[in-house]
């Protein structure tokens, strides 16, 4: 198994690639082989005559690429199997816990599928965690798009008319989106405080300069993998009441709290924010998972009638492509030469080995 076969996404508002030239050349080098469907790298700036120079083929349709395939990769799970070959290798983002359904496609049809978020967060397998580095451009971005919405300056100005003071933001959820926000915003000269039920990330907030918010849930703490345990809903209900008023005094909200395999927990309720002031940005970074806001919604912003602006959190990596697409080509070239057998030139799918073990769904 070493012919691999990239896809152009599917999905228009996808603008990732899997894999650039640069890690095409790379891998080449190793023993694989590939052929890419045409203007698969437009959306994030790589032309076809870059993947030709790096040693691709660039083929015109989906068919032709499952013909030659023993290998897929692709940003997305695809809408329709069809035409894939039985045992062939499909690699891609697969949110298994909520696509069951899918699973079982992919398993009566033989086709074998890797979910690159179940990828174990250890260190030897942190260089292939798409988690972490697509989080780390979302929570970037994040803080740009509230930027821009808010309706005043971020940092603290003294002119000749006055003096401006800082804005206040809030980050709820101290995780790599979190830290990144919490950086971003800094940068941009926010006074920032942060809350995170794991109290471990205190020292990493204070250390990025931001005030970490001490609220006393009980016992919390955090997965093996570093998620954040799933609260109960009397533990919620303390977070929510003991943030209110934080809400109410700041000018940015945003939120990354997302429970692994699980919907997201309500944290901040329709009553906090009535509480916020007219023009307050809130940036739902959960929504895909269900949403830490109430009223915010996926796909689309929505403005209150108390002038309370919540912005759709997801996906936000895509709007910096380039930089995602050469992340998110890094962790998938980091899996393919892990995985490589020298010996066979061929991928080799260990099922002893702890991060394929986690990451070989069928």
């Amino acid at each position: 198994m070493n012919k691999v076969f990239l896809c152009k996404e599917i999905d228009k508002n996808e603008t990732r690639t899997a894999l650039i030239p640069s890690d095409i050349k790379v891998l080449s080098a190793l023993g694989y082989e590939f052929v890419v469907q045409a203007d698969v790298g437009i959306k994030s700036n790589y032309t076809n005559d870059e993947y030709s120079k790096a040693g691709a083929k660039i083929l015109q349709t989906l068919d032709e690429g499952y013909k030659y395939a023993d290998i897929i990769v692709r940003v997305n799970k695809p809408n329709d199997i069809k035409g894939i070959k039985k045992d062939t290798l499909h690699i891609s983002s697969f949110d298994v816990f909520n696509e069951k359904e899918e699973v079982h496609k992919f398993e009566k049809a033989g086709i074998k599928l890797v979910s690159l978020e179940m990828i174990p967060r250890t260190t030897l397998a942190q260089k292939m965690d798409i988690q972490s580095s697509q989080a780390s451009l979302a929570g970037y971005y994040a803080v740009i798009l509230a930027a821009s919405r808010l309706p005043k300056v971020f940092p603290m100005m003294m002119t000749p008319s006055g003096n401006i003071s800082p804005a206040k933001v809030f980050v709820i959820g101290v995780g790599v989106a979190g830290l990144q926000v919490i950086a971003t915003a800094k940068r941009l000269g926010a006074r920032v405080d942060a809350f995170d039920t794991r109290p471990a990330v205190e020292e990493q907030v204070k250390s990025l300069g931001a005030k970490f918010v001490k609220i006393d849930l009980g016992e919390t703490g955090q997965t093996k993998q570093g998620y954040a345990n799933e609260l109960t809903p009397e533990q919620i209900a303390l977070q929510q009441k003991a943030q209110a008023k934080i809400c109410a005094q700041s000018d940015i909200v945003i939120t990354t709290a997302k429970v692994f395999g699980r919907k997201a927990p309500v944290l901040l309720t329709k009553d906090m924010i009535k509480q916020m002031k007219p023009g307050s940005i809130i940036v739902d970074m959960a929504v895909k998972t269900g949403g830490n806001v109430e009223g915010s919604e996926k796909d689309k912003d929505v403005v209150l009638d108390n002038g309370v602006v919540i912005l759709n959190g997801d996906n936000l990596e895509c709007f910096v492509p380039k930089n995602a697409s050469d992340m998110f080509s890094g962790n998938i070239t980091a899996f393919l030469t892990h995985f490589w057998d020298n010996e066979n030139k061929s991928i080799k799918l260990d099922t002893n080995d702890e991060i394929m073990k986690g990451c070989l769904i069928v």
